[in-house]
């Protein structure tokens, strides 16, 4: 196994790019060379990377020799385009788009729920959807203890899951509104500031939207279970970082309170976060810039028999995006490519 790799980062100057060179040096991956990739008009930025400042290049087909991993996150277009040629480079994907989430020859992997998948890899490995990412971490542990026979999730999701752009929106329309302007929506189909909206991604005929649907498959997939009910509302709110979700879960067998905080408090890359009357919870605040997925607010749902009600909060550029990439790309290293 070699001690050193050589990295690649596709798409380095963007939210995730940026994010995923400082899990990178945060959890001091074992890094030989490290190469920066971006479009054309970032050609030639630099960036600081520990103590040396890294110039970004064009991704190119022929960006990938004598690169191991590369950690893609530029796009689906992009990762259709160019990951093929990485992967006949010999180098490992980790691809951070939707290209290729559903193909049944990539494994889709959430580190804590099913390390085991990256090694049925042929060159990649997905990673999943910022919303099923932080879901799946915690409905893992209940699903193996007691089975899920139903899922219910309404997320909340903030607006730099859609990128720098969505941002500086929500902080102008902020502006405007304070000062009596009229604001203008670019971004996002109505006004994002002190505003709730239910749609991300686009609607397909079914009156769900793509975001929902892929929660759908993709916690069906990660979980390995074909006949799991899954039903998503997601929603769009305006919090700069980190996404908020609640989720009902009817279950096979009885579960208590109790016995589901313990379950969780032993699963590794959660932090149960749940004594409401002195008004401890999971907020959006405390998760940004975390690396845990934040629980709380369980109880029982009396609607339904063994049913658990819950709050789930995660940084969306971290465990929903950069810290899960690194994790998958540690498990490769571990497992020897």
């Amino acid at each position: 196994m070699k001690k050193l790799y050589n990295i690649a980062v596709v798409g380095a100057t963007g939210a995730v790019g940026a994010e995923m060179l400082n899990v990178l040096k945060d959890r001091n991956f074992p890094i030989a060379n490290l190469r920066l990739l971006a479009s054309a008009r970032s050609k030639g930025k630099e960036l600081k990377f520990k103590d040396k400042v890294l110039k970004v290049e064009e991704l190119r087909e022929d960006s990938f020799e004598g690169i191991d991993i590369a950690l893609f996150s530029a796009g689906a277009s992009r990762s259709k385009e160019y990951a093929p040629h990485a992967v006949k480079s010999g180098a490992l994907v980790i691809d951070n788009s939707s290209a290729f989430r559903m193909d049944p020859d990539v494994p889709l992997v959430v580190p804590e729920v099913n390390p085991e998948d990256v090694s049925l890899n042929k060159g990649i490995v997905a990673n999943p959807n910022c919303s099923t990412i932080q879901m799946v971490v915690v409905l893992a542990p209940i699903h193996r203890a007691v089975g899920i026979r139903r899922v219910v999730v309404s997320t909340y999701q903030a607006v730099s899951g859609t990128g720098l752009k969505a941002i500086q929106e929500l902080e102008k329309q902020v502006e405007d509104l304070s000062n009596g302007q009229p604001v203008r929506c670019e971004v996002y189909p109505h006004q994002i500031a002190y505003n709730v909206i239910p749609h991300v991604d686009v609607f397909l005929d079914n009156g769900y939207t793509r975001e929902e649907i892929k929660m759908v498959n993709e916690t069906r997939k990660i979980l390995h279970d074909d006949n799991l009910a899954v039903s998503a509302t997601c929603v769009r709110v305006p919090v700069f970082r980190a996404h908020s979700e609640a989720v009902n879960l009817e279950l096979l067998k009885e579960l208590s309170v109790e016995d589901a905080r313990k379950l969780l408090s032993e699963f590794p890359g959660i932090k149960v976060v749940d004594e409401p009357l002195k008004n401890d919870y999971p907020l959006a605040l405390d998760a940004s810039g975390k690396y845990d997925v934040l629980v709380g607010r369980i109880r029982k749902d009396s609607s339904v028999r063994h049913g658990l009600d819950m709050w789930i909060v995660a940084d969306q550029l971290l465990k929903g995006a950069a810290l899960n990439a690194v994790q998958i790309a540690e498990i490769a290293v571990d497992q020897g490519l």
